[in-house]
């Protein structure tokens, strides 16, 4: 079961970047060959004029090099070996400079990783710094293990759900072996931190997989996600509620930037935050993911709803609510969701996703779409999927309480998060960035 989002869309966090296209189709080489074979025409000729007995074919787009002997056959060029070394797969060298390569300049930057092992998913991203405050994801890996699946019920984590994810934990062990890594942090977010054998299961892990994770407490898991996804809050922005709906828990911060004097650190202007003990899983787990009717849904709300009215610290934006730079920003597989469905994507983008816009009508639109599709429905999105079907109406209805408490024009989606937020904070300590404010 692997998850759409891999972390790895575009070249450095907070840039868009779209695939390299192809430089010429099919029609682009045969010119090129109708071109070459007038050239070898003339240059026949010519060669003639000038006596000479040989002459040798232009390697073009490719193609092998032979020449004629002095009779004018064929001398076949020596057989290929059977494999060739990697470097004969890696695309054309660019330029050298005085400091060595793009690889070699690549190979010389410190790496950084970060893994989240939630209620739902597991994530690895492994990165290099970039340009002050950015970083290039160098690997990457996403799986869903639905790791707390049947938590909320027994309190407990289930023998599969830690089978599969020892299984992930060891492809994402393998990768971090490979290469030299400076540091690391590998955190275990709602499911881990609520069940009973949650601590018993980590110490497996530590043994099956070769990964030491920490448990982190609920305010560690809301500063890291802020931390994630700085680069989509702009420099106009006067307050952003934050929201990161997890499996098993949502994270929600207040973000106070109307005194104008903003630290580098989007973290260090939230101003409150609530960790709700309830997310996709754990709700749809309650109640019902497969066959969900709109009184089925609106009692999800409003269990939700209920929730957040003991948030004490709820109103602490009500100042900016009304300004139009005033937004809610959105990092779960719910928000992505909706933006890939209100993309009408035939399969899941990332680079069209992260940093999405959307107004209050686009998000009523899909929220009432995905209620009236069945089961089915949901699962035939490129978007949605077999993996998802059951949750993504659970976390619409948490989506939803957040919209009525701070009902906000638009929407940002941000395929982004803790993992993100680990590596920036990573590499902010190290100083990586303090000696000039860019990377190449």
């Amino acid at each position: 079961m692997e998850d759409h989002d891999t972390g790895a869309g575009a070249s450095e966090v907070g840039m868009s970047g779209a695939s390299p296209s192809e430089s010429a189709g099919p029609s682009a080489g045969r010119f090129s060959r109708h071109a070459g074979a007038h050239g070898r025409h003339a240059d026949h000729h010519g060669e003639q004029a000038k006596g000479k007995a040989r002459k040798r074919r232009k390697r073009r787009r490719g193609r092998k090099v032979f020449a004629r002997d002095e009779n004018g056959a064929i001398r076949q060029p020596a057989p290929a070996p059977a494999s060739l070394p990697p470097e004969a797969v890696q695309a054309p060298p660019q330029p050298r400079t005085a400091q060595g390569g793009p690889r070699a300049q690549l190979q010389e930057l410190p790496v950084f990783a970060a893994l989240d092992l939630g209620t739902n998913n597991c994530r690895l991203l492994v990165a290099v710094p970039g340009r002050h405050g950015q970083f290039r994801v160098i690997d990457a890996f996403s799986r869903i293990v639905r790791l707390g699946e049947g938590l909320s019920a027994s309190g407990r984590l289930g023998q599969a759900a830690m089978d599969r994810a020892v299984e992930a934990l060891k492809i994402c062990g393998d990768k971090l072996r490979n290469r030299k890594i400076r540091k690391a942090r590998l955190i275990a977010t709602e499911a881990c931190r609520s069940a009973e054998n949650g601590v018993e299961f980590l110490e497996r892990v530590e043994r099956e997989a070769g990964l030491k994770l920490e448990i982190i407490d609920r305010q560690t898991e809301a500063r890291l996600a802020v931390s994630g996804c700085g680069s989509l809050v702009e420099r106009d922005t006067k307050g952003v509620v934050l929201f990161d709906i997890g499996g098993g828990s949502s994270e929600i911060a207040l973000i106070d930037l109307s005194n104008g004097h903003r630290s580098p650190r989007l973290a260090n202007h939230i101003v409150s935050w609530t960790s709700l003990p309830v997310g996709v899983v754990s709700l749809a787990e309650r109640f019902g993911g497969r066959t969900v009717t709109r009184e089925t849904f609106d009692a999800m709300v409003e269990d939700v709803a209920i929730r957040l009215k003991t948030f004490d610290g709820r109103d602490r934006l009500s100042h900016v609510l009304a300004s139009p730079n005033f937004h809610l920003l959105g990092t779960s597989g719910t928000v992505t969701t909706l933006a890939g469905v209100h993309l009408d994507l035939e399969r899941y983008d990332r680079r069209r996703v992260d940093g999405l816009w959307m107004d209050r009508d686009s998000v009523d639109r899909m929220v009432e779409r995905l209620i009236g599709w069945d089961f089915q429905q949901r699962v035939a999105n490129p978007c949605i999927g077999a993996d998802r079907a059951d949750l993504v109406l659970a976390g619409c209805a948490i989506l939803e309480a957040i919209r009525g408490v701070w009902p906000s024009e638009r929407l940002r989606v941000a395929d982004r998060g803790l993992r993100e937020g680990i590596l920036s904070e990573l590499m902010a300590d190290d100083g990586v960035w303090r000696n000039d404010g860019r990377r190449a």
